[in-house]
């Protein structure tokens, strides 16, 4: 029996951002929080090169993968392959608002179909044993009533689905680009405190403005968890606290410097096998957010990583600049 993941922290897909290394690297950091990839499409799975998409590293664990689409045999058989890449559980794109999602038919404006999400979902748990999930928002558009969000979840929670992501937001499907989407509308928190009141036998989970670990806390006397976003990447040190908080662990909290020195582990692993260094310092620009020399870590970084023949020297010379 596959043992359940524990999702009391997240940290939430984002296009670009959380690829392969920048994962790796939030284990130098936390051990038990829940990563998720950036949205896959099913049309980039099946098309486009399994390997080039799923590939991760074993260290990531727990590891979920977001997919986007909304064919259901489609789905089926990209979640097939993912459970068989050895991922722990498949997220359907439900909350993406950009045209390019819409114009595909998948994210946000899948909430206009309950019925069909409940299909999608019904197809990739018949053929999978890991968990099968939903990220959400509260609305698009004028379906924005509590009513619309509380027959869209009891709709698909008839296909199998027990846990539910809810970016607690509306999404307006045009008007607003996807950044826009992601702080214009306002946050209304108390909408999934009220679907875990109307379903408490599922898991629910809150996204959106989760900042600080305090918020996190207040969330979870009403909810299961929070999915942190985009903190966790330009602050991703305020998280070296949540495995001892959160999850019951009590070893000592690596500092910035040691969290640096174990992901240059991987980086020099990663250059052996020809990766590009610009590919992997990317994500860590932010360990030394408000930090004294923060700035200037960040600047070396930037102005030293895409030079041609790059390699470990410059972030070593970087944490120089802490010692």
């Amino acid at each position: 029996m596959i043992a359940p993941l524990d999702r009391k922290i997240c940290i939430a897909p984002m296009l670009d951002w959380t690829d392969r290394h920048q994962r790796r690297f939030m284990r130098c950091i936390t051990k038990h929080a829940v990563l998720y990839t950036e949205m896959i499409t099913t049309g980039a799975i099946i098309h486009g090169g399994e390997e080039r998409h799923l590939k991760y590293n074993d260290e990531e664990h727990p590891v979920a993968i977001q997919l986007g689409g909304s064919d259901p045999k489609d789905l089926a058989h990209c979640a097939k392959v993912c459970e068989d890449y050895g991922y722990d559980e498949i997220n359907l794109n439900v909350g993406c608002p950009s045209d390019r999602v819409q114009n595909g038919r998948f994210g946000a404006c899948l909430m206009a179909e309950p019925d069909l999400v409940a299909e999608c979902m019904a197809a990739m748990s018949d053929v999978v044993n890991i968990p099968t999930t939903v990220k959400t928002r509260i609305g698009i558009d004028d379906l924005d009533s509590y009513q619309h969000l509380h027959t869209f979840i009891d709709t698909v929670r008839k296909a199998g689905v027990k846990t539910f992501i809810i970016h607690a937001r509306k999404a307006w499907l045009s008007g607003l680009s996807p950044k826009e989407n992601r702080e214009v509308p306002p946050l209304k928190y108390d909408v999934a405190y009220q679907v875990k009141k109307d379903f408490p036998d599922l898991e629910i989970i809150v996204n959106g403005g989760v900042t600080t670990l305090e918020q996190t806390k207040e969330h979870m006397q009403y909810l299961d968890g929070a999915m942190i976003g985009r903190e966790a990447y330009h602050n991703p040190y305020f998280l070296a606290e949540i495995d001892n908080q959160f999850y019951g662990q009590s070893y000592d909290i690596p500092s910035r410097i040691e969290v640096a020195e174990e992901y240059c582990n991987y980086i020099q692993n990663q250059l052996d096998q020809d990766v590009y260094l610009g590919h992997m310092t990317r994500h860590i620009l932010g360990l030394f957010y408000a930090q004294p020399r923060g700035k200037l870590w960040r600047r070396h970084l930037s102005e030293n990583a895409y030079k041609k023949g790059a390699g470990l020297e410059v972030v070593e010379d970087a944490l120089e600049l802490f010692r």
